[in-house]
C-alpha cells in the first residue's frame, strides 16, 4: 500500500441524508457521481439540510441505477424514487443563490412530509446547465457545483480527525468524543498523511483524477449533530473555535473542484502536485 492514500470514499445522493461508502466514484466537472443531486425544499423554494432539521441524519438515500434512490427512514416503509421527466422546473435556493431544478413524484413529498412533519418536497439536479456556479472569490472560469453546499468535492484527512479528537478529549467536553468521521460528512477520506497537513496542498492527484484546492472548509452545527442519534451537542464546534479559526471559519477538511476527470478508488495513492 502506497503511504498516502484514499481510505474511503463517501457520496450522499440526497442532500443532508445519510449516503454510501462505494468502492470507487466517478469525477465528474462538479463532483463525484451522484453525490448531491437531491434535496428537500420548503413551500418557499428554501433547500432543507439538518442545519433546521437535524432528523435528517436518520434517513438514508442509496443510489440506484440510472440516477435513483432508495429511501429509508425510521418508521416509514423504504421509497423508490426514479429520476423524474424533466417536464419544467422549480426555482431552488440554496445560500441565497437560485438553481432550478425538477420536481420527484408526489410520492416522495408525502414521505418525506409525513416523516418530518412538516411540508416538503424532493427536487432533482438534472441537466448540466442546472448546475450552480462555483463561489467566483474561489472559482475560475465556468466551474459549476451540483447541490453540496458550495464546492463539488470535500476532502478531510484521518490524521487531522485523529488529532481533533485527541484535542477535544483532553477538553471540557470530552464525554463528546471520539468523534467519528460522518460528522464532517467528506467525498474523499484521506490516511497517510499528516494532521492538518492538507491546510498546505494546492493541488493535489487522487486516482485518475486531479484536484485544485479551492479553499478551507468552514464548519457549521451539522457537525455538532451524531449522525446515528439526531442529537446535538457542543463539540466539534467547540474545540475547533479554540484551535483552528481561520477569520470567521472553524475550519475542518479542504473544498476541492475538479481539474482532470476519472476515476477514484479506494486505496488509490494520492499525490501532491502543489
Amino acid at each position: 500500500m502506497v503511504n498516502m492514500h484514499v481510505q474511503a470514499l463517501h457520496v450522499h445522493p440526497v442532500k443532508s441524508l445519510g449516503g454510501t461508502a462505494p468502492r470507487e466514484a466517478v469525477v465528474e466537472p462538479w463532483g463525484l457521481s451522484g453525490d448531491r443531486r437531491w434535496a428537500l425544499i420548503a413551500p418557499d423554494g428554501a433547500v432543507l439540510t439538518q442545519r433546521e432539521q437535524p432528523r435528517l441524519a436518520l434517513a438514508s438515500a442509496l443510489p440506484l441505477g440510472g440516477g435513483g434512490v432508495a429511501l429509508t427512514a425510521p418508521g416509514l416503509a423504504p421509497l423508490t424514487v426514479a429520476v423524474p421527466r424533466a417536464d419544467g422546473t422549480v426555482a431552488v435556493t440554496l445560500f441565497g443563490k437560485k438553481v432550478e431544478a425538477v420536481l420527484a413524484d408526489g410520492t416522495a413529498h408525502d414521505w418525506f412530509s409525513a416523516y418530518l412533519g412538516l411540508p416538503v418536497r424532493l427536487v432533482h439536479l438534472d441537466a448540466p446547465e442546472h448546475r450552480r456556479p462555483v463561489d467566483p472569490e474561489y472559482a475560475l472560469p465556468g466551474e459549476t457545483v451540483s447541490l453540496a453546499d458550495g464546492y463539488p468535492v470535500m476532502v478531510a484527512t484521518q490524521a487531522s480527525l485523529d488529532a481533533l479528537n485527541a484535542l477535544i478529549a483532553s477538553g471540557e467536553h470530552a464525554a463528546e468524543g471520539p468523534l467519528p468521521m460522518n460528522r464532517f460528512r467528506p467525498n474523499v477520506v484521506v490516511a497517510g498523511a499528516g494532521a492538518w497537513a492538507e491546510d498546505r496542498w494546492r493541488r493535489i492527484a487522487v486516482g485518475e483524477a486531479e484536484f485544485r484546492v479551492a479553499k478551507k472548509c468552514g464548519r457549521c452545527i451539522i457537525t455538532t449533530t451524531d449522525q446515528a442519534t439526531a442529537e446535538r451537542g457542543r463539540e466539534p464546534l467547540r474545540t475547533l473555535g479554540a484551535y483552528r479559526r481561520f477569520g470567521k471559519q472553524l475550519v475542518f477538511g479542504q473544498h476541492l473542484v475538479p481539474v482532470t476527470l476519472g476515476t477514484v478508488r479506494v486505496g488509490d495513492e494520492v499525490r501532491i502536485l502543489e
